[in-house]
């Protein structure tokens, strides 16, 4: 077993037991689950309260809890007697994951005497020699931090026959039986010093990772972009080693603050299942502290590599709008921003990007069926084609998004709208102080219809600026973003020219 996962609870209280209940009674008590709830973070972290009720003697017993997550945080779990509060406390806790591993029994054997059962080549007929397990063949991998050994192949069986030595030994290895200590399930064993014989209806709670959730939107625009149907589905995802019945479903979202440990554990995709009621939400949302806190109005089964498919919100025919935005110095003005050995230097900033965005934008909010915060995640959208198919054209990642709040999605490039971008003039005076830059930015487009495209601009070389002369209106978004609204007509072509002042 691995050490960090044994633990020891109330040991001074051991020490003091009276003399009375010092002996342990011999007894193996299995506690089963008998209700269960979960919370899910979308952190790669859940919370388990459990229900188990078990019978005890007077004293000290010995407490079996099967159907443990293997990914448990021994030290955040929590023991309470709903039967018995004061009367019953747990002395000693020991969490066991030492499970069967064909290293493992074969370590268990190494120096012991063993079966092979060979087949006779003339007769064909099976017969059975002994011999002493010299080597595994195996070895446990040096890496640390994971929650179980790891073992991987070193070469091979090594075996004494006969008083010789044989290397991967032909035969079908027969062991007497499974070696002590050994365990099927990850299970957590307790010391239980109880005041009275009885039933005790108990009440645990623990934290445990890969048990997560994630929520992905489906995204559906209508012929003219002006409308979109959305399915928002949360994912569940339980790697925890054990499978939960009949469990209440609580999911958090927002940016809970967890200490990091030394490793992340990755989650693996198994078999899916959708569920679906048209008749009613099937989740309830509701603030929790300063997160979100949605609870399925109804108990599910979790079972274990199983990935849980539930829908989480659904609206028809929400506003929405395709937006064109041409953003020529794209994210290089980052790297010079308000550093003084580019600013005042005319080479920097001619950079020029001709790929024009396509975002699709709607509001979260009732007017769209919406309305409630919606969990990040990401989105994927779909529209018909000519033939009335459904085809995938974008996806994009949301944040957490509050109602009433717009939502953006960056689906693309246009394919028929192009920019261009070239600094057309740059001086600069009061050696140095004082920089004007002209730049024009050029749209072009080659659809047959007109098109509206938002221009953004980045006044990157410092903070003081001011635009001294434009050909076109202009808003400030922010500190760094200007924004040129342009109507292109079919076919046409558009040229916004600014000169801009810096100070410093």
């Amino acid at each position: 077993m691995v050490t960090h996962h044994r633990m020891f609870i109330g040991l001074l209280a051991l020490l003091c037991l009276p003399a009375a209940s010092g002996q342990l009674n011999q007894q193996n008590v299995f506690g089963e689950r008998t209700s269960v709830d979960l919370t899910i973070y979308n952190q790669n972290l859940s919370l388990i309260r459990e229900e188990r009720t078990i019978s005890l003697l007077r004293g000290m017993s010995r407490v079996i809890l099967p159907d443990i997550p293997s990914t448990i945080d021994g030290t955040s779990l929590h023991f309470l007697s709903l039967t018995d509060p004061a009367g019953i406390r747990v002395l000693e806790q020991n969490y066991q994951d030492d499970l069967v591993h064909q290293a493992k029994v074969l370590e268990k054997y190494v120096g012991r005497e063993v079966e092979f059962v060979r087949v006779d080549p003339a007769t064909e007929k099976e017969y059975t020699v002994r011999g002493r397990l010299i080597a595994t063949g195996y070895s446990l991998s040096p890496q640390q931090g994971l929650p179980s050994p790891n073992y991987y192949s070193t070469g091979g069986m090594i075996a004494e026959i006969n008083g010789k030595i044989e290397i991967n030994p032909i035969g079908r290895l027969i062991l007497p039986s499974l070696p002590e200590g050994l365990i099927l399930k990850p299970q957590l064993e307790w010391v239980i010093n109880a005041s009275r014989s009885g039933q005790h209806k108990t009440e645990i709670s623990y934290l445990a990772r890969r048990l997560s959730w994630s929520c992905d939107y489906v995204a559906l625009l209508n012929s003219d972009d002006s409308r979109v149907d959305i399915t928002g589905w949360v994912t569940l995802t339980n790697n925890s080693g054990t499978s939960f019945r009949d469990a209440g479903l609580k999911l958090v979202a927002g940016d809970v603050n967890i200490v990091k440990r030394a490793f992340e554990y990755e989650a693996r995709m198994a078999k899916s299942e959708a569920l679906a009621d048209a008749s009613a939400p099937q989740f309830r949302q509701t603030d929790l502290f300063e997160y979100k806190l949605y609870s399925l109005q109804r108990r599910t089964d979790l079972n274990n590599n199983e990935t849980k498919q539930v829908e989480l919100v659904s609206a028809k025919s929400a506003t929405a709008k395709k937006v064109f935005i041409y953003d020529g110095l794209a994210d290089y003005w980052r790297q010079w921003y308000r550093n003084y050995s580019y600013r005042s230097q005319g080479s920097f900033g001619q950079q020029s990007n001709t790929k024009v965005g396509v975002f699709v934008t709607f509001r979260n909010d009732e007017a769209s069926a919406l309305g409630i915060p919606l969990p990040k995640g990401k989105v994927r959208v779909y529209k018909r084609d000519a033939d009335g198919k459904e085809q995938f054209i974008g996806e994009d990642q949301i944040d957490h998004t509050p109602k009433d709040e717009e939502v953006r999605l960056y689906l693309g490039n246009a394919f028929d709208i192009v920019g261009e971008r070239a600094q057309k003039d740059f001086k600069s005076y009061a050696s140095g102080h004082i920089v004007e830059e002209t730049i024009e930015i050029k749209v072009r487009n080659h659809k047959d219809e007109p098109a509206e495209v938002q221009v953004y601009e980045h006044p990157w070389r410092w903070s003081q600026w001011e635009i001294i002369r434009s050909n076109t209106d202009w808003t400030k978004v922010d500190q760094t973003t200007i924004r040129f609204p342009v109507k292109i007509g079919k076919g046409a072509e558009k040229t916004v020219s600014y000169t801009i002042r810096y100070t410093w």
